[in-house]
């Protein structure tokens, strides 16, 4: 008698589906979304994340000739920072080609030209990246490892191509735990940002998926522990805002 194939599942948003259809969906919700994308960042967040994105790159630490790679870095926020700190070198990497081509054309429109000499945009996915072994000092993520499939493939890649003492950073939503916070929180995520979206991107799916992947993500002790698993030291992870996000930080040695 044939053995039946166990098909895994995953969260998409509060759904679960096949693994397999998840990347497609996630692309979709980024197809939708990527020519008004930075638009809504300022909306939802009130420009917060502008505040959380210069923090984020200050844990950086040292820029001059360091080489760094973005992932899911498709609208370029982090990589025009690294530009502007002294850092040179950047690639750039996102699975939706909607999202690096908006990236590349608004990078391109700040009249910088250390913007588009020193950032290279690449189609790729960070579960399986197509770079050698200890090829970047940095390697950041911003808004972007709780969309993938498997966390612990972008997180093993990440460790993959660092360069011996290089740094991994990860910004992400976390879990806000002061309760009063929480619920003026959720009410705002659950009852206007989808109503936002769909004024402003013409897709209140999308951004409903999108609040609801921010509440099915991982509490931050547990990335913690899942980035020292793979390998990492003196992983630490420091909230923002209440709680709203966190920056994880880890080295290998």
């Amino acid at each position: 008698m044939p053995i039946a194939l166990v098909r895994m599942k995953t969260n998409f948003g509060f759904q679960k589906v096949k693994e397999e259809e998840k990347e497609p969906k996630v692309q979709e919700v980024f197809s939708n979304v990527a020519e008004r994308y930075d638009i809504m960042n300022d909306l939802m967040s009130f420009g917060l994340h502008r505040i959380w994105k210069d923090s984020f790159i200050k844990e950086v630490g040292s820029f001059d000739g360091k080489e760094l790679i973005d992932l899911a870095g498709g609208t370029g926020d982090i990589a025009r920072r690294f530009i502007d700190m002294g850092g040179k070198n950047v690639t750039v990497c996102d699975l939706n080609q909607n999202m690096l081509k908006n990236g590349k054309f608004n990078i391109g429109n700040k009249f910088n030209k250390r913007y588009t000499r020193d950032i290279k945009w690449v189609h790729a996915n960070a579960e399986e990246l197509p770079f050698a072994d200890e090829s970047f000092d940095y390697c950041t993520i911003s808004f972007g490892i709780r969309n993938v499939t498997h966390v612990n493939n972008v997180l093993e890649e990440s460790f993959r191509v660092l360069k011996p003492g290089g740094k991994f950073l990860c910004l992400e939503f976390s879990k806000v735990e002061n309760s009063f916070v929480s619920r003026i929180y959720d009410a705002y995520s659950f009852k206007f940002i989808p109503k936002i979206g769909k004024l402003v991107t013409h897709s209140e799916s999308s951004y409903r998926y999108l609040v609801e992947s921010i509440r099915q993500f991982y509490h931050p002790e547990e990335l913690a522990k899942m980035m020292r698993d793979v390998g990492y030291y003196s992983v630490n992870f420091r909230r923002l805002s209440f709680g709203v996000v966190a920056i994880h930080t880890g080295y290998k040695v």
